[in-house]
């Protein structure tokens, strides 16, 4: 039951990303006059999904003090850069990046890291 913590701190952590992603493409490029750029910013600052990206953040570090309660960091924060892995997946299904060779040579380390780290 105490992994739950660390599985809500990932998807959390991936759902804003995730969001955050989406609506800055949407948005478009970060303008090059400054005054554009600062409106382009607070503007996507009051977007509701963008809030929702930082609620998400904020939601991931409360579960995260739970996780830290439960497990010891070495233990639990390598299970952290299984975020790394989904928002690659994910990007690639929903903002149709390329997952490349080495990609993919990364994302099997970081598997392999998580499962060696979660043995010892």
């Amino acid at each position: 039951m105490n992994h739950i913590y660390i599985f809500l701190t990932i998807l959390l952590t991936v759902y804003g990303q995730l969001v955050i992603k989406w609506q800055v493409n949407l948005a478009g490029s970060l303008p090059l006059e400054l005054k554009d750029k600062v409106w382009f910013v607070v503007h996507l600052l009051m977007n509701p999904w963008i809030i929702s990206g930082f609620a998400s953040a904020f939601l991931a570090a409360i579960f995260w003090i739970g996780a830290m309660s439960n497990f010891p960091i070495s233990y639990a924060y390598p299970f952290m850069s299984l975020a790394f892995v989904i928002v690659l997946i994910l990007s690639n299904v929903f903002f149709k990046e390329p997952i490349t060779f080495g990609k993919s040579i990364g994302m099997s380390f970081i598997i392999l890291g998580i499962i060696l780290g979660s043995k010892g």
